[in-house]
């Protein structure tokens, strides 16, 4: 039976589906265009996703192509209560609620593996490695294939694939061009300075803020912290990233210089111990830590926790800890920042995502006796589809090569 908060807050969750799916005309196109074929008839969806506005368009367009859908939370404080009643509400079997135990998360995806479904659609690769841990040797069950939504997640399958034990096919759904460039960078960019400012309400004009990384989630986040009058410093650990950061305009320079000016440090590498004890110690009074990144590792809050003379909640999603005398504050526990405190991406940039995700589940279910046992990039025809979906959705038209233009391209002479 689906496991949710409150069954009553169903109705305000159908006005939340109903407004994101205003929003996504991308996704929305994508589902329309595939409804009468109905390619997931007899098909069983597992999704582990954050429970969002968005993710219940995705969800819901699973269903309409034939579906039998599965969802639970890809993290134990994301889960919007009133999203997850709709989508019960509807026939949905979801087993998500906000500030979900460590025990209660795995419990949930494990609800979701006992349907067996044919497909795995991960964010962060949770499910896809309990299944692994759990299921692989033990069961006569293999999934015909997954996808996989975050850069967090596509580095665990790889390491999985690269010592031979993946079990089935997946696609890297966080790799398409119409993902990162878009989602990880404007919607990540965009939510997790909202999240911030939500938990925070500090003004950021004037203040010196560290971003951890300068991949795509760290040039938007960059991006917006100074569009909002904020000094931007870049810390990096790849030559060619920490290069592009300085010809982009931003300082650069090693996180045991840039603590020592921060008030606001936010890390987005996917990294362990990016924000360590010798760092927090040099802090200055008041400054704010926030993680943009999958998994709630990025600052030592192992470390805060052990340390602090006092720690109290000052604010909906902020903690302070007391450390050498010294304010520090902490946004959502270290978890992932824009859905902790916030809603996550906007509806807009989110469809791109997850019409990558529709497409490359119903492309799995197709072919996957095409496929080997490992990770595979977005096929490049998907990736266009869902541009040239958009370019339509946002009534942009562009211009077409010439038949002399191609014959051009082609010749070497």
């Amino acid at each position: 039976m689906p496991k949710v908060a409150d069954p009553k807050l169903a109705e305000k969750g159908r006005l939340a589906y109903e407004w994101a799916s205003k929003h996504m005309p991308i996704l929305v196109k994508s589902i329309d265009r595939l409804k009468d074929e109905r390619p997931l008839h007899g098909i069983k969806t597992g999704f582990c996703l954050h429970v969002t506005k968005e993710t219940s368009v995705l969800v819901m367009g699973a269903r309409m192509l034939g579906a039998d859908v599965s969802l639970c939370a890809a993290n134990p404080l994301t889960t919007q209560d009133d999203v997850a009643a709709f989508l019960a509400s509807q026939g949905i079997d979801v087993y998500a609620w906000r500030d979900e135990s460590m025990d209660e998360y795995y419990s949930c995806i494990r609800s979701v593996l006992s349907n067996s479904p044919t497909t795995i659609t991960d964010d962060g690769s949770d499910m896809h490695i309990l299944y692994h841990k759990e299921l692989k040797d033990k069961s006569n069950y293999t999934p015909l294939g997954g996808t996989e939504e975050t850069t967090t997640g596509v580095i665990r399958l790889r390491a999985l694939a690269s010592e031979g034990k993946l079990a089935y096919p997946v696609i890297a759904v966080n790799n398409a061009y119409t993902k990162h460039l878009f989602d990880n960078r404007y919607g990540t960019g965009q939510s997790t300075i909202d999240g911030i400012l939500r938990a925070t309400s500090m003004l950021l004009a004037g203040k010196v803020v560290v971003v951890a990384g300068y991949g795509w989630v760290g040039k938007g986040i960059a991006s917006r912290a100074r569009g909002m009058g904020a000094r931007v410093i870049v810390t990096e650990v790849d030559p060619i990233k920490a290069l592009e950061a300085h010809m982009d305009g931003f300082a650069v320079m090693p996180m045991d210089e840039a603590s020592r000016h921060a008030d606001l440090v936010v890390t987005a590498t996917g990294q362990i111990n990016v924000v360590r004890q010798e760092h927090i110690k040099a802090m200055k009074d008041g400054v704010v830590l926030a993680n943009a990144g999958h998994f709630d590792v990025e600052i030592d809050v192992r470390w805060l926790e052990s340390s602090a003379r006092e720690k109290r909640v000052v604010r909906d999603n902020l903690e302070e800890y007391i450390i050498d005398g010294k304010s520090i504050y902490l946004i959502g526990r270290g978890r992932i920042a824009n859905l902790v405190a916030a809603e996550g991406h906007p509806p807009e940039v989110m469809a791109l995502s997850f019409a990558n995700q529709l497409l490359s589940i119903v492309y799995i279910v197709k072919s996957h006796d095409r496929f080997e046992k490992r990770v595979y990039g977005v096929p490049e025809e998907i990736d266009r589809q869902v541009a040239i979906n958009a370019l339509e959705a946002m009534k942009i038209r562009i211009d077409e090569p010439t038949e002399e233009q191609l014959e051009y391209a082609r010749r070497w002479l």
